[in-house]
């Protein structure tokens, strides 16, 4: 009697322990997710203010030395923290320099070029909303690596792909892009392959050094372009109204929100941090109007509607499945 006792006590004291185990495990994940929508929101919020910038710097700034300018700042920004850490893994980071080249022209030397030509002839609004379609991209990603949407999500997607349609069309299906819609729609596509390419981010490069090594590598990339701009269009003058857009850019929407967009998806996963995405729309909106005095009409209010409602049906979370259900992300 007093052996089966003692097992039963012994099972017990295993059982309580793995609960334990458990409820520490899911509240560690529960703390990482909300780290996580934190940072995706900060990154949102900070990316919102780059529309703006990119719109009033569209007269004064030719989009390429913006964009140049923007990743010398960055990289002189994030240097201090990250330089250390990137030297330390230089083999690592060689080893893997082909994965890295990708990342850096998709998310540093295409992306926001393509978003700074698109700010000379469409309001900053309109951009915003036009990326607000890049979760529809990024969902149609983990489609192709084997996970099932779902009628919801699709649902969602198609909806927001009609607010994105009647909002370039000016209120019509039969649309006709415009060149700074079509400018956007491709730097859409270029933020939503990247977001995507995270998920493949080898686990053993540590998150500044990726970051540190991707503005060079994209600012590296973009060298050839600025010099034909500087001989082509000439330099811009170094004013206030210059350079403290482009300090924004560089410092806060550059170092700070990508770290922090990044961060975000190795914590919560691309799809989910694109949920937060969907507010851009909102933030651009009231940023354009506050900074540049840009008003925003009823097809506007009606189209940001239909995003919003789309992407925010299609991201509402379901069961997984696939290869990639359930897997966290590492970046």
């Amino acid at each position: 009697m007093a052996v089966l006792d003692r097992v039963h006590s012994s099972e017990a004291s295993a059982a309580a322990e793995r609960a334990e185990r458990e409820t520490a495990r899911a509240t560690k994940v529960k703390q990482a997710s909300g780290l996580g929508l934190v940072l995706a929101a900060l990154a949102t919020v900070v990316w919102s203010g780059s529309f703006v910038t990119s719109r009033a710097l569209a007269e004064s700034v030719p989009p390429i030395q913006h964009a140049f300018w923007r990743w010398i700042i960055a990289i002189a920004a994030v240097a201090p923290f990250a330089a250390r850490e990137a030297w330390r893994q230089r083999a690592l980071l060689r080893r893997h320099l082909p994965y890295l080249l990708l990342a850096s022209l998709l998310g540093v030397t295409v992306y926001n070029t393509l978003v700074n030509q698109a700010g000379i002839s469409t309001p900053a609004g309109n951009m915003g909303m036009i990326m607000a379609a890049s979760p529809v991209v990024m969902a149609l990603y983990e489609r192709l690596s084997g996970t099932r949407l779902g009628v919801r999500r699709i649902t969602g997607m198609l909806i927001a792909c009609v607010g994105v349609l009647l909002l370039v069309g000016d209120g019509s299906l039969a649309v006709d892009f415009g060149a700074g819609d079509l400018w956007m729609l491709a730097a859409m596509l270029s933020f939503a392959s990247y977001s995507a390419l995270l998920r493949r981010k080898p686990a053993e490069i540590g998150g500044l050094a990726f970051l540190f090594s991707t503005f060079v590598l994209g600012a590296l990339m973009l060298s050839p372009a600025y010099a034909v701009s500087l001989a082509v269009q000439g330099g811009f003058e170094a004013t206030p109204a210059t350079v403290s857009p482009l300090l924004y850019v560089g410092v806060v929407s550059s170092a700070v929100a990508f770290f922090a967009w990044n961060k975000a998806i190795s914590l919560i996963g691309a799809a989910r941090a694109g949920v937060i995405y969907y507010m851009q729309p909102v933030c651009v909106a009231l940023l354009s109007f506050a900074v540049l005095g840009e008003s925003t009409g009823v097809m506007q209010v009606v189209c940001m509607a239909l995003i919003l409602g789309g992407v925010v049906l299609g991201a509402a979370r379901g069961k997984q499945s696939g290869p990639e259900a359930g897997k966290p992300t590492r970046v």
